[in-house]
């Protein structure tokens, strides 16, 4: 199959996980990155509404990334098509991930757009959602990304 804008179909869903949150990981991203006390200090974040040590909102997001990806990239599909995010719609952290979790996710495209300014190319969007263990959801996100099309004849 010749995975080009024209041959994915809305409802096309994909299957991406489980990985598991580390806690050196978390204190390592939030010390580079979002050094909030709740994400660097397990005292400190008992004392907030999380209870204890929680992961950045943006290391949620990176990871669903990485994970998204590489099970992108090892499916040998549509990925080699993808020419990148334009950006991202309705991103909602629903519940904390703390160390320990397990996290799992899906994409399923939802829209496909022609593009005005650039006809070789299409865009798609893709609603996620990521769950943890207890099958609640951590992480939900629209992402808008550009897709080749078909070459003319």
């Amino acid at each position: 199959m010749d995975y080009y804008w024209e041959n994915l179909e809305l409802g096309l869903t994909e299957h991406f996980g489980p990985f598991e949150v580390d806690r050196d990981e978390v204190i390592a991203f939030a010390e580079r990155y979002d050094p909030q006390p709740f994400h660097l200090d397990e005292e400190a974040a008992a004392k907030t509404h999380f209870g204890r040590l929680a992961a950045s909102g943006w290391q949620t997001c990176a990871m669903m990334m990485g994970a998204m990806v590489r099970a992108r990239q090892n499916s040998g599909g549509w990925q080699a098509n993808a020419l990148g995010a334009m950006g991202l719609d309705e991103l909602r952290w629903r519940r904390p991930v703390f160390p320990g979790d397990v996290l799992r996710g899906s994409s399923e495209l939802v829209e496909k757009l022609e593009s005005r300014s650039r006809p070789e190319t299409g865009i798609l969007k893709w609603r996620t959602r990521l769950l943890n263990q207890d099958d609640q959801e951590v992480l939900s996100l629209v992402s808008v990304v550009l897709h080749r099309r078909r070459p003319k004849a």
